[in-house]
């Protein structure tokens, strides 16, 4: 469950900043601690990627690799020709999402230095076991065309923060807040999934979504926009564009990070999830102690 403590008591956003020169501390204080999100304009600046992550570059050089969407594989020279070509009549299959890690471990230098949004990157900590993260990815490339969208509203595995950086085109973002999760009928197998499609509604089945208020932004190229655990979100997309995603876990959302990762050890191995649950627990306080001297 999420500690909303801090975040009840904030009055509801009516738009999302967009910043430029922000310092480590004025994005921690006033972004990450009261969860509230924003689009960083400057963050990606000194990348590599930036000029360099194109159609072309990934056609010319990746083009034999595959990857499956809904069944059907295509490489990625026969997406990109498909991504350019969409439309909102013909949309090209989303989302086309790959691991950077696994399919171009050559080009995480060219998104460095990482965006970090805590005192320490917690998801790179050498003392996190990797299966703790099972079910997500922490660096991930997004493909898409004009008129293609994930129509699903979710909140992100794990109860992870989320940072997306457009590398190449632009992506309309939808948000809503978690207080807003009475609107969004969460699934009964999987409550971090809507059942409403924000796109097509039905009212008569959901006819609580009427009362959900969107914050809605466009992410220009360049940009990184931030949004922390909790918020409900969907994409579209309205032309071509590469998006480079990253997962973020540090303080504010380590308390609801374990105890999502404590419910898949109950399910899965029950005799392990208390040894599991105490030292995630231990693992947070000596984080927490070492970043006190950051």
């Amino acid at each position: 469950m999420i500690d909303n403590s801090t975040k009840n008591n904030k009055k509801p956003l009516q738009s999302i900043d967009k910043r430029a020169n922000l310092s480590k501390k004025e994005f921690i204080n006033e972004y990450v601690i009261p969860g509230i999100p924003v689009v960083v304009m400057d963050a990606a600046k000194n990348w590599n990627a930036m000029g360099k992550f194109t159609p072309a570059f990934f056609k010319s050089n990746y083009g034999k690799l595959i990857k499956n969407v809904d069944g059907v594989d295509y490489t990625i020279s026969e997406f990109i020709d498909l991504m350019l070509k969409s439309s909102p009549e013909n949309p090209a299959p989303y989302p086309f999402n790959l691991n950077v890690e696994t399919y171009f471990p050559e080009l995480m230098k060219d998104i460095m230095p990482h965006l970090i949004y805590g005192k320490s990157d917690r998801i790179s900590h050498p003392l996190l076991p990797k299966f703790m993260l099972k079910g997500t990815e922490s660096y991930e490339l997004f493909f898409g065309g004009n008129g293609s969208f994930f129509p699903t509203l979710h909140i992100d595995a794990l109860y992870l923060h989320t940072q997306i950086t457009q590398v190449y085109g632009s992506k309309e973002f939808i948000l809503y807040a978690f207080e807003q999760s009475e609107f969004m009928y969460p699934r009964s197998d999987n409550n971090k999934l809507s059942a409403v499609n924000i796109f097509n509604p039905d009212y008569e089945k959901h006819p609580l979504f009427k009362n959900a208020k969107p914050l809605k932004v466009t992410v220009n190229e360049g940009e990184t926009i931030f949004f922390p655990t909790g918020y409900w979100h969907a994409t579209q997309i309205h032309e071509p564009c590469i998006s480079m995603g990253r997962i973020q876990l540090n303080a504010s959302n380590w308390n609801d990070f374990v105890s999502d990762n404590h419910k898949l050890w109950k399910k899965y191995n029950p005799q392990v999830a208390p040894l599991m649950n105490a030292y995630a627990k231990m693992l947070g306080g000596f984080m927490n102690l070492q970043e006190k001297f950051m």
